[in-house]
């Protein structure tokens, strides 16, 4: 069997805020960690718990948080849209699209976010980085382009 694995070389990052008439892609990201759900487990052990051992239920999802790494250009469109989101303070439409063979087939992952941290990185001998996290709020659904 032949695989199906591939890169994320072609994937994008988009946030759209109220207002923007469609969603503004992140320029030069050169990383994506997608949202990573962790579901709690509670423990239901009672006092008639069968041969006293503990019993679990399943609680709440938890999407987590979305990543993504860029290329930090002071004062250009990526950080000028970060900039604004973060002076917002209010949650936004995020989209992850995963790369595809062909543009009809992309997967995204769209998802309301809460910016939570903006990290520029200016080392003296290398390409200037941000680090971006978002606070997923909500479910996310996937689906295609």
């Amino acid at each position: 069997m032949t695989t199906e694995a591939q890169i994320g070389y072609g994937g994008s990052f988009a946030i759209q805020q109220t207002g923007d008439a469609s969603p503004v892609v992140v320029a030069e990201v050169t990383n994506i960690t997608p949202p990573s759900d962790q579901v709690d487990i509670l423990d239901a052990t009672n006092m008639a718990s069968p041969d006293a051992t503990r019993e679990f239920i399943i609680g709440l999802r938890d999407p987590g948080e979305c990543t993504l790494e860029m290329n930090f250009v002071p004062g250009g469109a990526g950080d000028t849209k970060i900039q604004a989101v973060r002076t917002a303070r209010v949650p936004v439409t995020c989209v992850v699209t995963f790369p595809a063979i062909a543009p009809a087939d992309a997967v995204t992952w769209p998802f309301t976010g809460t910016l939570t941290g903006y990290e520029p990185d200016m080392p003296v001998d290398d390409k200037m980085t941000a680090a971006v996290t978002w606070k997923v709020t909500g479910s996310y659904v996937t689906g295609t382009v």
